[in-house]
């Protein structure tokens, strides 16, 4: 999930058709997870900060269960 959200970021610097299927798939995958972090922080000078957001709560959401997994397997 932290690729697409990366890979949005890199798309939201080039030009490219929003109808292409893989294009709308990046869209439609990442978009119910930066949208809650759009509506709570708004753009700043045209910055949008919910990327940032997203993977930072992935990962806190992420590291228990990763090492809850790792204790469990030792």
């Amino acid at each position: 999930m932290i690729w697409l959200i990366i890979a949005r970021c890199i798309l939201s610097f080039v030009r490219h058709d929003p109808y292409q299927p893989i294009i709308r798939f990046v869209y439609d995958m990442t978009e119910p997870i930066m949208a809650p972090f759009r509506r709570l922080l708004p753009t700043a000078g045209g910055i949008d900060f919910s990327p940032i957001l997203a993977v930072l709560a992935i990962q806190y959401a992420v590291q228990p269960i990763l090492l809850w997994l790792v204790r469990t397997i030792l």
